[in-house]
């Protein structure tokens, strides 16, 4: 299978990227940079962004799927930037099978968001409000649109590959995965998809 990433420098891109490579398939690697994957020497880097629509056609005329593993600012910049792009990436991927990285905070605990939840880390709650304007612009999409959120645990960071996961619908698997593991799951989905035009989300 040929896949194309954006955002495949990230914490989490980089290890859908090593995954899928792993697993044989080929491998190009989209960043704004154009700067290689660490690691992953056999992935083709390639400089775009998901804000072009030219270059997201491009690459989805000549992948068999296309990963979006892209955020919002974490630095102060305005996140109506990162919602535009993904809406001109969303209607630039034609039919192509396409893998969102999405937020844990739109998952639901007793019927109500994460992020609407007390407890939730006010830190990151900004980021995960604009997470949930995405996916219901996602989920509004037309049904010609071939489609797949992927949320992560609450709890996602770099650690082991244990092969090993659990996975939910709107609600929260478990409270952590590795970002190895939540790759293994994004690849199994891509390679026999179980939740099209669906959110879901894995854990460990």
């Amino acid at each position: 299978m040929k896949i194309a990433i954006f955002g495949a420098t990230g914490m989490v891109g980089s290890q859908i990227a090593a995954e899928a490579v792993r697993r044989g398939h080929e491998v190009t690697a989209i960043s704004r940079s154009g700067g290689p994957v660490p690691g992953v020497p056999s992935a083709t880097p390639l400089a775009a962004d998901q804000a072009d629509a030219g270059a997201v056609a491009a690459v989805a005329k000549t992948n068999d799927a296309v990963v979006l593993a892209t955020g919002p600012s974490r630095t102060g910049a305005d996140h109506q930037l990162w919602l535009d792009a993904t809406a001109t990436a969303m209607a630039n991927v034609g039919s192509t099978r396409t893998m969102v990285v999405g937020g844990a905070g739109t998952l639901l605990m007793d019927g109500k968001r994460l992020l609407d939840l007390p407890d939730f880390p006010e830190a990151y709650r900004a980021e995960a409000l604009t997470a949930a304007t995405a996916l219901e612009a996602i989920k509004a999409l037309p049904e010609d649109v071939n489609w797949t959120v992927m949320a992560p645990a609450p709890e996602i960071a770099p650690g082991e590959r244990t092969g090993s996961y659990v996975v939910g619908a709107d609600s929260p698997a478990g409270g952590t995965i590795s970002t190895q593991d939540f790759a293994l799951a994004m690849l199994d989905e891509l390679e026999t998809p179980k939740h099209v035009r669906q959110r879901f989300t894995a854990a460990n």
